[in-house]
């Protein structure tokens, strides 16, 4: 694959954006983190993307890791050996967030740091099981449906204390926070009434006192076309893919099939 013409800027605008919508809620932009969402994009283009978030971050002032996320596991282990000189240096951290099945906990263990989309207790426990065969831990959000639509993974907003709190108990994984795609509605009022749930979510399982909990203050949400309405309800990482690469080639729907509701980033 080629490389994408103009990373650097689109980069810096999307980072731009991310900052005018903090200050326009009235807070620090440096509270939003952005997570390039690298589905369907190589090793090197990965590479370029990170050496130029790299090269912002530094300009301003911010030491912590580069954030990359992938949807497909194949992807994590396929593009691992080019990105691991980068996580050992600290400088790069990978997120899992696409939906994992329970027999591929392996091969993400072996190539991601945290994992966002964690949905029921079964995932979890699977999880915790070989976390503690290993002696490590993993970061784990929540992943939330605050949508309600069929497409869309996650555990219902009503649920998702209850799953949070058992997750923040088991051994081998820390809970950092919650994670959901917005509503596919041309309607602001209702995509962003979606990510004040999930806040709404947060701050009652932060304030629970639950063990495990206290530190579950992530919130991963908003993406290309909704990063803005996200910031505004308390977005602490926004996952931007086709703002950052471009538009991904559309994957040939089956027939009969009315297509994707969207990548958990893009």
């Amino acid at each position: 694959m080629p490389s994408v013409p103009g990373i650097s800027s689109r980069l810096a605008a999307v980072r731009a954006r991310i900052d005018a919508a903090a200050t326009a809620a009235g807070r620090a932009p440096h509270d939003v983190r952005l997570l390039l969402a690298t589905k369907t994009q190589d090793a090197a283009t990965v590479l370029e993307a990170v050496g130029a978030a790299a090269g912002l971050a530094d300009r301003t002032g911010d030491p912590r890791p580069v954030l990359v996320g992938e949807n497909r596991v194949q992807e994590l282990v396929a593009k691992a050996p080019d990105l691991a000189a980068l996580v050992a240096q600290d400088r790069l951290e990978v997120h899992m967030i696409g939906h994992l099945q329970r027999n591929k906990a392996n091969q993400l263990l072996a190539t991601a740091s945290c994992l966002e989309t964690v949905d029921s207790p079964d995932l979890a426990r699977a999880l915790s099981a070989r976390c503690a065969r290993d002696g490590r831990e993993l970061a784990v959000m929540v992943q939330v449906n605050v949508s309600g639509e069929a497409s869309k993974s996650g555990v219902a907003p009503d649920a998702a204390a209850a799953l949070a709190a058992d997750v923040a108990t088991l051994p081998g994984l820390r809970l950092t926070g919650f994670m959901t795609i917005g509503a596919r509605s041309e309607d602001d009022a209702v995509v962003r009434a979606g990510f004040a749930r999930l806040r709404q979510v947060r701050d009652a399982v932060v304030a629970s006192g639950a063990p495990g909990t206290a530190d579950a203050r992530e919130l991963s949400m908003g993406m290309t076309g909704d990063l803005e309405l996200a910031v505004a309800e308390g977005a602490t990482i926004v996952r931007v893919g086709t703002a950052v690469f471009g538009e991904r080639p559309a994957p040939a729907a089956p027939a009969g099939s009315a297509g994707s509701a969207g990548a958990p980033g893009a």
